[in-house]
């Protein structure tokens, strides 16, 4: 990770910078109805669709640890798959829930709140993202269920490698194949074609693509502090 403190502190000024322009221009930012019902509700773009890009980069992260841990056996290399692979989790369960929701108002918009299918249409992107969080939720499964440090590194991190490969297949290369409801099924991902959006949109969901990744490194940053300030204290005890 970064450790000049001028690049630490400049790339934290930016993620707070950006993300504030993301929140405030998202929201309140005039920009062109989406067609169908989509409408206003588009605004969501620019807080869900981040959340995988920002996931991705996660769990990128994470198998780039596990595959140092796998050449060096240190400890450090295990915690960074570890804790990159867990904000990867929760950018994944903030993207199915920023999703749900926009099913509800979207394609679920007639049906009553009470109708599971108003939150969950079971399109096969929405599912196929569902299935690759459990996946990664089983990372943890595995990790917990084995007890000796040095087995358990080795094993979670040859799974982890396996579980990221699955990333793409089951969020990318399946949903174009089968298509669906969702956008960006069988003829592409309409958030990087000119005939779909305009520079309005992109305008704020490029910025907020760079903003939630920034974000997702800075907790992993903490997150590394934080094991290394308690593992010094356990030392001196």
């Amino acid at each position: 990770m970064i450790e000049t403190p001028t690049l630490r502190i400049i790339y934290k000024a930016l993620t707070i910078i950006v993300l504030t322009y993301v929140i405030v221009a998202g929201l309140t930012f005039s920009i062109p109805n989406i067609g169908g019902n989509i409408q206003q509700t588009s605004r969501n773009l620019f807080f869900h669709v981040p959340m995988w890009f920002s996931m991705y980069l996660m769990m990128g992260l994470s198998v780039y640890y596990s595959i140092r841990y796998m050449k060096n056996s240190l400890e450090i290399y295990d915690w960074g798959a570890r804790e990159s692979a867990a904000i990867g989790v929760g950018y994944g369960l903030l993207g199915l829930t920023t999703g749900s929701v926009w099913s509800r108002v979207t394609w679920g918009e007639l049906l009553p709140a009470t109708d599971p299918t108003a939150w969950w249409a079971w399109d096969p992107k929405q599912t196929y993202a569902l299935v690759a969080v459990l996946v990664y939720l089983a990372y943890f499964l595995l990790r917990n269920s084995i007890e000796i440090n040095q087995q358990r590194a080795k094993v979670s991190a040859v799974y982890n490698i396996f579980a990221a490969a699955s990333l793409v297949p089951l969020t990318l290369i399946i949903p174009r194949i089968v298509g669906g409801l969702h956008p960006g099924g069988d003829d592409g991902s309409p958030v990087f074609d000119s005939k779909d959006i305009s520079n309005e949109y992109r305008m704020i969901f490029y910025p907020a693509i760079i903003g939630f990744m920034l974000l997702g490194l800075w907790i992993f940053e903490l997150r590394m502090r934080v094991l290394k300030i308690e593992q010094n204290l356990n030392k001196n005890n």
